[in-house]
């Protein structure tokens, strides 16, 4: 048994929800052989029926159409909080196109994946293979599988830093397909950074030596919290942001994969190597994204970079939480510190490496608000270098002897 109907412009009256209902209505029990209208390219054409409700009707009703074109004006900002940077930002997609390509890695068969460097399970041996990675896997301390683990999480909560770049005025992506050459570079940055939370979480599980669901439940808070680096979608921030963190994340799992080495895990080694190839080659994208910024706005990049740095760079992780342990993060950061994986004079240098990527001591066309951030810049490294090498000489004194251990539930409760 079959339905037809038809809707007339004065049964439809002026209630939208109304009208999308009867069309929904008549489309679920519609034949086969009604005509309906579909357009490739946008998924609303799909619930127009010329012969009840026309795109000029709809459009009447609800006041939006059913072109492409439509929608995609639509979605286009026309206010920022930050125009002249936005101004600045729109200038530089062209660059933006050129980092996709000259920066970012071919996908897909051509590009490395985590199942490189890992057993197959599908295939004969498996078993010798995953014996030998847990022997190899076992010969690393607690404190460096600590920091192996937490750099692991901070990998995981992918999904964060992608929304954060949408946050970016001038950088996002409206429809989760654009093909500007922001959106461009965003989704196949997400996409190379992906892997790394994925090898590294399928090599500790095979490792057998964590608690993994501690683990997981800890990246599920992670990505629940968020965080707030602070960007206040201003794309001058977030540049400086992100060529800082890179840096670091490439410092954190180069040092991870030294110390595996030494300790008898080659295979950790070589994918700690290789992750911390793919973090240095995004830092050097966004760090000439910032040196671009510098020709065509230095005083406003400098503002911002000053600003920045008289607070205190947030790390990604920082809002972690295992559900039990609160005070977490501070506790995976001293481990982190003790161990020489990510410490207060690896800051330090950080900003001293900015400070002369981008030739901040050259810089030309600056105003008296911008000669002064310059001065507080380039002699902001010494500063924190002395203040760092302090810090870590008092924790030294005072742990010489029994060094404050603390019981991590993502090794079963053991000290570290």
């Amino acid at each position: 048994m079959t339905m037809t109907a038809t809707i007339s412009t004065q049964q439809i009256g002026v209630a939208a929800l109304a009208a999308l209902s009867m069309v929904a209505s008549v489309m679920a029990f519609a034949p086969p052989t009604t005509n309906v209208v579909r357009n490739a390219r946008t998924a609303l054409s799909v619930v127009t029926d010329p012969a009840t409700v026309t795109n000029k009707e709809y459009e009447d009703i609800c006041g939006i159409s059913f072109g492409e074109d439509e929608m995609m004006n639509r979605l286009e900002k026309t206010s920022y909080l930050y125009p002249k940077h936005v101004e600045v930002i729109e200038d530089l997609a062209p660059l933006a196109g050129q980092m996709v390509d000259d920066i970012l890695l071919e996908t897909g068969d051509n590009a490395w994946q985590p199942q490189d460097y890992l057993p197959d399970l599908s295939q004969d041996g498996w078993e010798d293979e995953v014996k030998k990675l847990r022997k190899e896997h076992g010969t690393i301390p607690d404190e460096i599988l600590v920091v192996l683990i937490g750099d692991m999480v901070t990998e995981e909560a992918l999904p964060t830093y992608q929304t954060l770049l949408n946050t970016f005025e001038g950088c996002d992506d409206p429809t989760g397909t654009s093909e500007s050459p922001w959106a461009r570079w965003s989704r196949g940055w997400t996409s190379e950074e992906n892997r790394h939370g994925d090898l590294l979480n399928k090599y500790l599980y095979l490792g057998g030596r964590c608690d993994m669901r501690s683990v997981e439940v800890t990246i599920q808070h992670l990505i629940t919290n968020g965080f707030n680096p602070d960007a206040r979608k201003d794309p001058y921030r977030g540049f400086v942001y992100t060529s800082f963190q890179e840096r670091a994340t490439k410092i954190s799992h180069g040092n991870v994969g030294k110390l595996a080495r030494v300790n008898g895990d080659p295979l950790l080694g070589k994918i700690c190597a290789k992750i911390a190839g793919d973090e240095g080659r995004h830092e050097k994208a966004y760090q000439k994204f910032v040196s671009e910024i510098l020709l065509r706005d230095p005083n406003g990049l400098l503002e911002v970079f000053g600003e920045m740095m008289r607070g205190q760079i947030s790390m990604p992780a920082e809002t972690m939480t295992d559900g039990k342990d609160e005070h977490l993060y501070e506790n995976f950061s001293e481990v982190a510190q003790r161990t020489g994986v990510y410490t207060a004079v690896d800051y330090a240098e950080i900003i001293d490496h900015l400070v002369k990527q981008w030739d901040l001591e050259h810089l030309e066309g600056l105003n008296a608000a911008g000669e002064k951030e310059r001065d507080y810049l380039c002699k902001l490294p010494a500063r924190y270098r002395k203040l760092a090498e302090r810090s870590m000489s008092k924790k030294a004194k005072a742990t010489d002897d029994t060094p404050v251990l603390k019981s991590f539930n993502w090794i079963h409760g053991r000290q570290a």
